[in-house]
């Protein structure tokens, strides 16, 4: 069980001035340290380079005794601000309230001593984190949160063991199917995906020239597989589904997008892309992560067939497969990041 020793905080202001234990704790826990240790080591690259790492970037830390028991962070990306991540190093059904409550206040009141107010627009975490943390937060700074949440989602993971043998392609007459990473060419191809996917994740929707932006990066940087369909006698593909995967250590992949184009559902699209795509990755990873939403039981289906642990229905809890929550706090009081 934690230890229930007298917690302290630590903000770091830096990701070079960030310890080694604290790093350790990081990547000894990869996976449900997807959303805040590849950033991490991202700014600790860029600052290492003498580049800007971005603004008002931190992370905080809270300790009791020895152990390392949250790490929160406040940081960017190519696309604006993201949210405050939250990760700990304890199992989710160890985290009762009696825990929680002091260790959760103690991050709040640094995280208002590091940032300005309207800095913080959402809270992402697993649940009881999540809420509670939100709570205490709305009673120090007055922000109130939403009812209903941003994002509602199980993390769940794969592996080159539980990943699904891959199912011999279907026939289409007619049709070439063509599964492959992205290129400069599939750049307009891409971009109506990505601001497809935004317009149905509120509130982080996209302008036109925001997708164009996002799908110019996904591509500069390798993170994004596209699946083709193009008629026999075409030269070029009808991007039909995407698969995009921006959150990666040595170790752990993250899928952070998938998005199918309407036209072309129904075909086993995202489900071969997906499936093509953790083949790729887990040539060299140990493990693919990815969230998918309660509320979205067509692509949990997707990735149970895929190989992604925890969504069978009544099947037996999976140590690392938890809910998480994103809380989305008063608009009117905050500037709104993406991710």
């Amino acid at each position: 069980m934690p230890s229930t020793t007298e917690p302290y905080t630590i903000t770091y202001r830096s990701a070079s001035s960030i310890p080694r234990q604290v790093w350790d704790a990081l990547e000894s826990h990869a996976q449900n340290a997807n959303t805040i240790l590849p950033v991490a080591l991202k700014s600790l690259a860029r600052e290492r380079n003498h580049e800007s790492s971005g603004r008002d970037q931190c992370w905080i830390v809270v300790h009791s005794l020895n152990t390392i028991d949250f790490v929160l962070s406040v940081t960017n990306s190519d696309m604006g601000t993201y949210p405050i991540f939250v990760f700990t190093t304890h199992p989710v059904y160890h985290l009762t309230p009696d825990f929680l409550l002091p260790r959760l206040i103690r991050l709040a009141e640094a995280l208002r001593d590091a940032v300005p107010v309207k800095r913080v627009y959402s809270f992402f975490a697993p649940d009881i984190v999540a809420r509670m943390l939100t709570e205490i937060w709305s009673s120090l700074t007055g922000v109130q949160a939403y009812r209903e949440p941003y994002y509602h989602a199980k993390l769940t993971f794969c592996t080159r063991n539980t990943l699904a043998l891959e199912r011999k392609m279907s026939v289409f007459p007619g049709l070439v199917l063509e599964l492959r990473p992205a290129v400069q060419s599939d750049l307009e191809g891409v971009a109506a995906l990505c601001y497809q996917f935004a317009a149905d994740s509120e509130p982080f929707v996209l302008t036109q020239e925001g997708a164009i932006k996002e799908a110019a990066i996904l591509i500069r940087d390798h993170q994004v597989w596209v699946h083709g369909i193009r008629r026999v006698g075409d030269v070029a593909d009808d991007i039909a589904s995407i698969v995009a995967f921006t959150r990666n250590t040595d170790a752990v992949a993250t899928i952070s997008k998938v998005f199918t184009n309407p036209i072309w559902r129904r075909r086993g699209c995202a489900e071969r892309l997906v499936r093509r795509v953790c083949k790729h990755l887990l040539s060299t990873k140990h493990s693919v992560a990815l969230y998918v939403a309660h509320n979205n039981p067509a692509a949990t289906k997707v990735y149970a067939k895929v190989g992604f642990l925890g969504l069978v229905e009544g099947a037996a809890p999976v140590e690392g497969v938890d809910s998480w929550l994103e809380l989305g706090l008063d608009r009117s009081k905050i500037e709104l990041g993406h991710w």
